[in-house]
């Protein structure tokens, strides 16, 4: 894929984004782009940070240890978010290229993220990551929990709770994939309401290739796109987010 053809495609997809927040009355400016760049060679996430981009996101922490040099140093207002499953032995290697951590979905992996940060003497934003479609395949605090673990990792004063993460159904049918993004926004209303200090909940990261629009019209503020930009990858998105891995 040459230059134009992933400017050809991003532009495609702000279009898409423009029009699904005129069809909600939403300000194209309040929903961000985040690059998903997963199996995506350096040399083709340039091409997309040169049209303009700066905001990916990765889900393998070896993968973007290895990317985090040669991007971050051609594009030094890079920000880099993990949003992929996080086994608590990989946390000292993400926060060696992660600005943010959007896949915060039990306490010991935010307790590990703490007791980390503490010792580099630092802070980090994270989103709280809700398995709002109940799929065993798929990880994320279960609704019902998430207010409790939400007000537990507001407790870690390294941890800025910025809003919630959640990965829709994987169908074709809209309604059901709409049913997710509802159920996070009214997480995020219950969230709103306890005023906890070190929340902020104006983070709402939902929406990929194939249901950004949707995500939109919910509420999203920032769609994560992958292959509607970069091109298809060998196997379906849910091969790459159903990851198998046991949290510890």
């Amino acid at each position: 894929m040459q230059l134009n053809d992933i400017e050809h495609n991003i532009r495609v997809i702000r279009e898409r984004i423009e029009q699904a927040c005129k069809r909600s009355g939403r300000n194209p400016e309040e929903v961000k782009l985040m690059l998903v760049t997963k199996t995506v060679p350096v040399e083709r996430i340039q091409m997309a940070l040169d049209a303009g981009e700066n905001l990916i996101g990765e889900n393998k922490v070896q993968e973007g240890l290895q990317k985090r040099e040669p991007l971050t140093s051609a594009n030094p207002s890079l920000d880099f978010h993990f949003i992929g499953h996080l086994q608590t032995n990989k946390v000292k290697d993400v926060l060696k290229f992660a600005t943010c951590v959007q896949s915060v979905d039990r306490m010991k992996l935010a307790t590990a993220l703490h007791e980390r940060l503490q010792k580099e003497g630092r802070t980090m934003d994270v989103l709280i990551q809700v398995n709002t479609s109940y799929e065993d395949s798929k990880f994320g605090a279960a609704p019902e929990n998430a207010l409790a673990l939400i007000q537990e990792v507001a407790k870690l004063d390294t941890l800025r709770i910025k809003g919630l993460m959640t990965i829709g159904l994987f169908t074709d049918d809209q309604d059901k994939v709409r049913k997710c993004f509802k159920l996070l926004q009214k997480i995020r209303q219950e969230a709103q309401e306890l005023a906890l200090p070190n929340v902020s909940m104006e983070v709402m990261s939902m929406g990929m290739s194939g249901d950004f629009e949707t995500a939109i019209e919910e509420g999203s503020t920032l769609v994560r796109v992958g292959s509607a930009i970069f091109g298809k990858r060998i196997y379906p998105d849910s091969h790459y987010w159903n990851e198998n891995a046991k949290s510890e």
